[in-house]
């Protein structure tokens, strides 16, 4: 890895004292920021810290990451410095149902800070991704229920690309730098994104995780690709559901009218979720 911040002007490496200093200076959540060179995985290394009773606001950030994971154990890679690889720590004392949310407030967060950073206007699509405008896929979300001796929590990781160049990513992914057509300093945009998860989760939290109430349902509405259209849904055993995403439910749900009639799933209950615009 490059000695100093600035030895690849392309891609410099993040200030970690910087961060640190600025995000855990004014915040009630964040309680470290940590930024190391390389690692497996931000989500599997932060487990394994809740699981030894780290508190919540510990954030882990890489700068390459090399078995990085997505949902259903999917593969997410990016060249060093690239993107974003970040992994945070959250123990919200809302019923554990709810917790479903917490994906889609951090997609909700992150479509929100990409927009005053960058803006670049994506949106999120259920349940775990952000999409540039043109459908490719900007970046994935994946939280982890954990638990330790004392309290149960959620890992959170997001994985953003913000310098990959198109010959370093699949036809289906795209990059901040892509679409600006310009450099994107990843400083600012790690800074915004969890100064916005925390403003949302502060307000998640002390409504017990109601999405109504806290407003997290209207604002995810706002941002999502998915509601509105119609799906394709790949279920685990290979069958496919073809209907009309109708709304998200309190449990954080996708609510999909079919030709048998309304069904709510998980994210744990799809391997597919594929969308083109109603009537399409």
């Amino acid at each position: 890895m490059p000695s100093s911040r600035w030895s690849d002007l392309t891609r410099p490496g993040l200030d970690a004292a910087a961060l640190a200093a600025v995000l855990t200076r004014d915040s009630s959540l964040w309680r470290s920021v940590e930024v190391v060179d390389e690692i497996g995985s931000t989500n599997a290394a932060l487990a394994a810290r809740a699981g030894q009773g780290a508190v919540e606001g510990t954030v882990l950030v890489a700068e390459h990451q090399v078995a990085g994971r997505g949902r259903l154990e999917r593969v997410w890679t990016s060249p060093p410095r690239a993107g974003l690889t970040v992994s945070f720590l959250l123990r919200p004392d809302v019923p554990v149902a709810r917790r479903g949310w917490l994906p889609l407030l951090t997609g909700v967060a992150l479509a929100e800070s990409v927009r005053e950073v960058t803006g670049v206007l994506a949106s999120v699509k259920w349940p775990n991704d952000l999409l540039a405008r043109d459908g490719r896929k900007l970046a994935g979300i994946l939280a982890e229920a954990v638990t330790s001796p004392d309290s149960s929590g959620v890992v959170v990781g997001v994985g953003l690309n913000v310098s990959t160049s198109a010959a370093e990513l699949p036809d289906t992914g795209t990059s901040l730098s892509v679409v600006t057509g310009g450099t994107v300093d990843r400083g600012p945009v790690l800074l915004a994104f969890l100064r916005a998860v925390e403003r949302r989760y502060r307000g998640w939290a002390e409504a017990l995780g109601d999405p109504v109430l806290s407003g997290l349902a209207r604002d995810y509405l706002a941002w999502s690709s998915t509601i509105g259209s119609t799906v394709e849904v790949t279920l685990p055993d290979g069958s496919t559901l073809t209907g009309t995403a109708r709304a998200i439910d309190w449990d954080g749900r996708l609510v999909v009218d079919g030709a048998e009639g309304t069904v709510e799933l998980a994210s744990g209950d799809v391997r597919h979720v594929r969308t083109r615009a109603a009537g399409a």
